[in-house]
């Protein structure tokens, strides 16, 4: 572990980021950080562990011969002052993926990635794991029910890590999960994504192909065989001796309940849908590799409530439940309003999908929606024109929405109060409300929606 060492954050404000300093300084290190804006919960909590710089912004003076080690933010620019310095001074400067792989060199390492369900599978083994009592360490991308931060390391003999594709830091345009050098691994599906960085779907699919190749000989890495994309990766690569297919668990769903089937009978389990059926699926094989035994699993799985954002239910009576999720890629909205609509099939289901990302928002990307919203009965799409005016796009046109999803019905929103009218407006007998997000609908107000269906 890494102890007593005087560790420098730059960037120290974002999600991951600063859980690690947290973290870090819980281990007795002595930790300092800056940033040039902070928001919160991560402001809170810095400031609640007397982390929080009393000013924004850089300032090359934090940066001395005293330093043991400078943590590199993605935040941060190559130009940074403080950056500079270090390097000036020949520090050493890791970033947060680099640091993770160095603290965890002598621990197992399983390494979750894909382009969808990455948080789900992770906090499904964390939960068992957890409920079991066994040790570990994890980095995660979110903050899960249960534990206090994003980021353990500790003396546990494994760690359980979330692996972004996404690139490291300015100074490395390597993807985080490059660094992990994992010993199991699995990947979820690959669905073209960060449109910013991988401008084609080639380039994008060879990062996990450089991933799969990471493998060593006497590891796993376990691949969804549903996705198309990702078996003719591996069945055109040299790596199929240790790349080992699933797919969904077996489960049958009666009175609006998923029961697993196995071989010791049913498990009743309080999350749905085919994509989760599959998330569970290998969330037990890699604990099934770290020594977690079928029936360990079975017993643990139950009390799964769901990761964070993800296929949240915010609430419910009768006639309706309403549903909040992360989902803003295609095949995150596909499965997610076809995991809803098949739980729930004698309702309706009213399905919203923000458009928030610079990929979703990007014309020459939207076309990737083509019949992934086909089954709600009624589709609506919100863009807010000022994310789009912030991230430099042009505006999407309603014809435009209605080409690229394929789908002549769906309806294009551009102001909160628009479709908070459209929903309030509705008989909700018999029918789901699901919001599909990763940003707040231009400012909807979700819990006045929430009171005024349900009530």
């Amino acid at each position: 572990m890494i102890k007593n060492q005087r560790i420098h954050f730059i960037a120290i404000g974002g999600s991951v980021m600063h859980n690690l300093a947290i973290c870090l300084k819980n281990l007795d290190n002595k930790i300092t950080g800056s940033d040039d804006m902070f928001f919160d919960p991560s402001k809170s909590n810095l400031k609640k562990h007397g982390l929080l710089p009393e000013k924004e912004g850089w300032n090359d003076d934090r940066i001395t011969h005293e330093i043991d080690l400078v943590i590199l933010g993605m935040h941060a620019k190559s130009d940074n002052p403080e950056l500079l310095k270090a390097q000036e001074l020949g520090l050493k400067v890791l970033s947060f993926p680099q640091f993770i792989f160095e603290a965890s060199q002598n621990k197992k390492r399983v390494v979750v990635a894909g382009s969808h369900g990455k948080t789900t599978i992770t906090s499904m083994i964390m939960h068992v794991l957890q409920s079991m009592g066994q040790s570990f360490d994890y980095m995660v991308g979110a903050q899960l029910e249960g534990f206090d931060q994003m980021v353990k390391i500790s003396d546990a003999p494994v760690m359980i890590i979330e692996g972004d594709e996404y690139t490291t830091s300015p100074l490395d345009l390597t993807p985080k999960f490059l660094h992990y050098k994992h010993d199991l691994a699995l990947i979820s599906g690959i669905a073209w994504d960060h449109y910013n960085v991988y401008p084609t779907i080639e380039n994008y699919n060879l990062q996990f192909e450089k991933f799969i190749g990471q493998t060593p000989t006497d590891g796993k890495v376990f691949y969804a065989e549903e996705d198309d994309a990702l078996c003719k990766l591996i069945a055109n690569s040299e790596y199929k001796e240790y790349s080992i297919p699933y797919g969904p668990h077996a489960s049958v769903i009666r009175n609006q309940q998923t029961f697993l089937v196995h071989q010791g009978g049913e498990t009743p389990i309080q999350i749905f849908g085919q994509h989760n059926m599959q998330n569970l699926q290998v969330a037990k094989n890699i604990l099934n590799e770290i020594e977690v035994t079928d029936a360990d699993f079975y017993k643990h799985i139950q009390s799964f409530a769901g990761a964070s954002k993800r296929m949240e239910k915010i609430g419910e009576n009768d006639q309706t439940v309403i549903f909040k999720d992360f989902a803003h890629a295609p095949s995150k909205l596909k499965a997610t309003s076809t995991a809803v609509k098949s739980q729930f099939e004698n309702r309706e289901l009213v399905a919203c999908i923000e458009l928030h990302t610079f990929s979703s928002l990007n014309k020459n990307f939207i076309n990737q929606y083509e019949h992934t919203f086909d089954t709600p009965d009624e589709a609506l799409v919100f863009i807010n024109p000022k994310t789009v005016a912030a991230k430099k796009l042009e505006m999407i046109s309603s014809e435009e929405i209605k080409d690229a999803f394929q789908r002549s019905d769906v309806m294009l929103f551009t102001d909160a109060k628009s479709l908070e009218n459209h929903l309030l407006s509705q008989n909700w007998n018999a029918k789901n409300l699901l919001l599909m997000s990763s940003g707040d609908y231009g400012g909807l107000d979700l819990e006045k929606i929430k009171e005024s269906i349900l009530n």
